[in-house]
């Protein structure tokens, strides 16, 4: 099975690693924008081509699979030739730059008949995966609200990303609810059905900056502040609080309030503690079957692309669907979700979800 890649910095970190795990896959080809990081992670993962330039790479060769591991305003058009080029795809999130090409993406997938995921792997995270098991089992009864918080001190510092950045711009797709809220929301989604309403804030709190090596003065775009609610048409309500700008970081953790108990994961230490109605909270010890993989760190996101690389392969090998994992539609639904609390934001009230 031939593999092409689109970009080298995540895919040095998490799909390389996981690639190379799996029997009868050989990646042909890397692409970046820049030929040096093409080249040098060619060279450490054994590649045989690299380029500069991804359409030239992907006129070159015929892939059964192409991962996409690139700013954000590239993956609709990235997505559409690869499939055109015969190839299934892989692409990261978020799925687009709004619900339009997200549809664009999804629409060309399934009428070519190629297999598509959206690299959502906290979907093969096995703490995240016990939760859902237990929320399917009602182990906690009716879900009454959810809680989650992710408040970081990574961009506090105004020198503390590199002119440009495109994180950092929003003509790129930059920004935290598109980074961090993409897979908060897939999460929810995939716990708690389809989302009805919501009601957010989008906000860049530090836009003035300074580049990190040469102390040039520059202005970041893309929001570094995300906070909303969602109603979902379950009835379960959540909030979601998104930040990288607290000069100190607090411990980030997802709450799930039942009628019948509670549950709580540290996303710090990827400690569960589940309690029941009249008993104490208890730490409950899930297996993690990625751990020890050699070439694998223990980073979770690393580990999960693990989970969703060989469920992926799987499929294609296996000439049939995917059993699990975030498909296009899940990445069109992410972002319809992602562009209402956007209008949300513009426009200040609460903005109903297409289904």
């Amino acid at each position: 099975m031939r593999v092409g890649i689109i970009g080298a910095s995540f895919a040095q970190d998490a799909y390389l690693p996981a690639l190379r795990l799996i029997d009868g896959v050989e990646v042909t080809a890397l692409a970046s924008a820049r030929i040096d990081s093409a080249k040098a992670a060619a060279a450490a993962f054994s590649i045989p081509q690299a380029y500069d330039d991804w359409r030239r790479m992907l006129a070159a060769h015929r892939f059964d699979l192409v991962c996409i591991a690139t700013p954000t305003a590239t993956h609709a058009p990235m997505t559409l030739a690869a499939l055109d080029a015969g190839a299934h795809v892989l692409c990261e999130k978020p799925t687009a730059m709004d619900a339009s090409e997200a549809a664009a993406m999804l629409a060309r997938a399934t009428a070519l008949g190629r297999i598509h995921m959206i690299d959502h792997e906290l979907r093969f995270n096995p703490t995240r995966k016990y939760v859902k098991k237990l929320l399917d089992e009602a182990a906690i009864g009716r879900i009454r609200h959810v809680v989650i918080s992710s408040i970081g001190a990574s961009w506090a510092d105004p020198a503390s990303r590199p002119k440009g950045d495109w994180w950092s711009m929003a003509d790129q797709g930059g920004g935290r609810i598109g980074a961090n809220g993409s897979h908060q929301i897939d999460l929810l989604r995939w716990w708690f059905g389809e989302v009805a309403a919501v009601c957010g804030q989008v906000k860049t709190l530090v836009p003035g900056r300074l580049d990190k090596t040469t102390g040039e003065a520059w202005t970041a775009t893309a929001d570094d502040f995300t906070q909303f609610m969602m109603e979902f048409q379950s009835g379960t309500l959540v909030s979601v609080l998104i930040s990288t700008v607290a000069r100190h970081g607090q411990r980030n953790e997802l709450i799930i309030l039942g009628d019948a108990g509670t549950i709580i994961l540290s996303s710090d230490t990827e400690t569960l503690t589940v309690g029941r109605a009249g008993e104490p909270m208890c730490t409950v010890a899930v297996d993690n079957p990625y751990a020890g993989l050699p070439g694998v760190s223990t980073d979770i996101w690393n580990q999960g692309v693990v989970g969703a690389m060989r469920e992926l392969c799987g499929a294609i090998m296996e000439q049939r669907p995917l059993r699990e994992g975030a498909t296009f539609l899940d990445g069109l639904k992410n972002q319809r979700v992602i562009d209402a609390v956007k209008l949300s934001e513009a426009e200040r009230r609460w903005v109903s979800v297409p289904a």
